[in-house]
Order: structure tokens, then C-alpha cells, then sequence
């Protein structure tokens, strides 16, 4: 997939979010070279997983793909190593607080001057401006405040969501305007400043969230359709205490559905008002008679949009994954082979190539490769 074949992407970025963002447009083909202080990105030692200290696979599978290099921006070689590189950069993407670019001597206008056709990215938490602008955070604070997080988990009480629902979307955003602002140059030959929030990014994910409560409806955890409030859209347990999805929006679902298990009366009670906690017991005290093998081989042919739950330990196997071919294991220096998840997109019928594995490089090599000379 070379749709951008020829691009050449700065990142700046640090633990999740950015190098996601550019390892994705790396994916399309694009050069990305991972800009680091002396000391390395902090992810290289951080376990999100155990919360243990120590060598991480996790740095190597976000930035595969890449080539990684060490500057210190805040020395004088270190500003005039990445003026070179900013030169000949097309995509300049960066997740430090705000004002933290223009101290360091590379602020819009700087960069701007430097090579106008260039687009700066801008992802951080909060966004540019605004009261909470340059407070510290992560993604439980960035879904906290843009309304996700309030809905998410049980009656009793929300609870964190995982993987984390901000860091992606903040990535997907930014990755895509990116993409258009490189259409829009192409247009006008200017380059561009785009400052992506991930709370903006969860926020707009709230347009139905916000019209209801406009509408006078009460959005909240177990009481509606989408929120754990209906028997047709639920997650239940089986006896062999693995679980199972239905989401049985349609009538002609719902109806497939109670045949197939052998329930018809429960047909005329799919619209009872929600939250529908008696019908709600009802379906959960049928599946919990059965483990999730015996559903999976009675409802898997039937036309009720019911799924199983893979654990995270089956995703690898799950046949529908082995069909789509993007689970493949990537070489990681100390960890072996480990599974990573490819660019979730075919092209022209085919299944996305392997990334490489990441490479260390030195500023010298990449200014080179890149047309100029230090």
C-alpha cells in the first residue's frame, strides 16, 4: 500500500497516540522517522500491561516500521540538526503541551519559515487553547471529560475502557487530517497547523449523547438501548463462565433469535420500555444453563447477529482474524516473535503487507537519504 510513497513524516511524539497516528500513515507507504530525545522515548520502559520496569516490546510494535533517531532540541547541534530535517519534511506531528514547540524555537511561524509547505500536526490531550489547555492527563481523563467515560461500565458505577478509547481516536484524527491537509496542499502548495484534541476527538463521538438529553431523554449506564438497557443488545454469561454478544436490533433478528432458542413468547416483548431488566433476567438465567460452546454451535448459523467473545488469548486463532490475515508476528530485539495487527485494510483484494521491524538510524543518514547534507 504506497498511497503515500514519497511522504516524509517527522514525529516527535511519545507513548501511544502519535506514534500510532504516524505508524499508520507509515503503513500507507509514508517515511517516517521518530525524532527522540538523548534519553528515548519513555515508552521503551513502560508496561502498560504489569506495570513493570524494564525493557518494553511495546515501543518497537507501535513504531515498526519506522526509523528512530536521537536529537536534543535543546542544544545548539540538536536545533540545527532538525532545521535540516524540518527542510525536507512533508508532515511534522508532535504531542508536547502547548507553547512547548515555540520555546524550543520551532513554533508555527518558525516552522513556517523554515519550509512553508510543511503540515504541523499538534496532538495533545486538550488542545491548544482553553482552560484545561495545559493540564496534565491520560486517556481516562481525556474520555472523562468528553462524556465517554460516564457511560461506560455499570449501574453501580463507570469504569476505564481498554484498550484506550482517546489515545486511538486522538490517532485516528490525527492520521486523517493529516491526509487532508496533504490533499489540500496539493491544491494550494501551502502547508498547514492542525491542532487535534483527543478529548475533541471522543467528544465528537457524542452528537447522539448531546441530542438526547436536548430531546429530554436520560442518557445513562443500563437504562438504554445502546447502554446495557435491552434484553436484543446485551452481553450475557454462559455456564462455563465465558460470554457471549447479541445484538438483535431488527425485529427479524430478535424473532430468529427466540425461535432458534426455542422462545417465541419472548417475541411481542422486545419493545417492552427500557430498561427491560425483567426480560433482561429471563435471557441471561437461559444462557447461564449452557456453556458458550453449546450457543456458539446453535446460534452461530442463525440470522440474530450473535457473536462469541473470543478471549484475548483466541484472537489470534479466531478464524474470522486467521481469514483476514492481519495478526502477524513482528521480531522484537529481547521478546522474540510477537503479534502485532497490520493496517486494517485490504487494497485491491489484497491483505497488508508485513511491517519491518523498527531500525535506529542517526541524523546524518536520514538528511542524506532525504537530499541534503548536514
Amino acid at each position: 500500500m504506497n498511497f503515500l510513497d514519497g511522504i516524509r513524516v517527522l514525529d516527535l511524539s511519545q507513548f501511544l497516540p502519535g506514534p500510532f497516528a504516524t505508524q499508520m500513515l507509515s503503513d500507507m507507504g509514508a517515511d517516517v522517522v521518530k525524532v527522540e530525545p538523548p534519553k528515548g522515548d519513555p515508552m521503551r520502559g513502560l508496561d502498560p500491561i504489569t506495570n513493570k520496569r524494564g525493557p518494553s516490546p511495546y515501543h518497537a510494535l507501535v513504531n515498526a516500521g519506522k526509523r528512530v533517531i536521537a536529537i536534543d532540541l535543546k542544544s545548539d547541534q540538536g536545533k540545527t540538526d532538525f532545521n535540516a530535517l524540518v527542510k525536507q519534511a512533508d508532515v511534522l506531528l508532535e504531542s508536547y503541551r502547548p507553547g512547548v514547540m515555540a520555546r524550543l524555537g520551532f513554533g508555527w511561524e518558525s516552522l513556517q519559515s523554515i519550509n512553508p509547505k510543511l503540515i504541523h500536526c499538534a496532538l495533545s490531550g486538550f488542545g491548544q487553547n482553553g482552560p484545561l489547555s495545559l493540564s496534565a492527563g491520560h486517556d481516562i481523563n481525556y474520555v472523562a471529560a468528553a462524556g465517554q467515560l460516564y457511560l461506560t461500565g455499570t449501574h453501580e458505577a463507570p469504569h476505564p475502557a481498554f484498550p484506550m478509547v482517546a489515545d486511538y481516536a486522538g490517532a485516528l484524527q490525527a492520521s486523517v487530517s493529516i491526509l487532508g491537509a496533504l490533499v489540500g496542499r496539493g491544491k494550494t502548495g501551502q502547508g498547514a497547523f492542525i491542532d487535534v484534541a483527543m478529548t475533541d476527538a471522543v467528544l465528537a463521538w457524542q452528537s447522539q449523547t448531546l441530542a438526547a438529553t436536548q430531546l429530554g431523554n436520560t442518557v445513562a449506564r443500563d437504562q438504554n438501548m445502546l447502554t446495557g438497557g435491552a434484553a436484543f443488545y446485551q452481553v450475557y454469561p454462559c455456564a462455563d463462565e465465558r460470554f457471549i454478544s447479541l445484538g438483535a436490533i431488527e425485529e427479524v433478528f430478535w424473532y430468529n433469535f427466540c425461535q432458534a432458542v426455542g422462545h417465541l413468547e419472548w417475541v411481542a416483548r422486545q419493545h417492552e420500555a427500557l430498561p427491560q431488566s425483567d426480560l433482561i433476567k429471563d435471557v441471561a438465567a437461559m444462557f447461564e444453563t449452557k456453556p458458550q460452546p453449546h450457543w456458539d454451535r446453535l446460534l452461530s448459523k442463525i440470522d440474530c447477529c450473535f457473536h462469541v467473545m473470543p478471549t484475548p488469548e483466541e484472537l489470534s486463532i479466531f478464524p474470522q482474524h486467521v481469514a483476514r490475515q492481519l495478526i502477524q508476528p513482528l521480531n522484537i530485539p529481547d521478546h522474540g516473535n510477537i503479534n502485532t495487527v497490520l493496517y486494517p485494510a485490504w487494497v485491491n483484494g489484497a491483505a497488508p503487507k508485513a511491517r519491518k521491524s523498527v531500525q535506529f538510524s542517526c541524523v546524518e543518514d536520514i538528511v542524506k537519504g532525504w537530499g541534503k547534507i548536514l
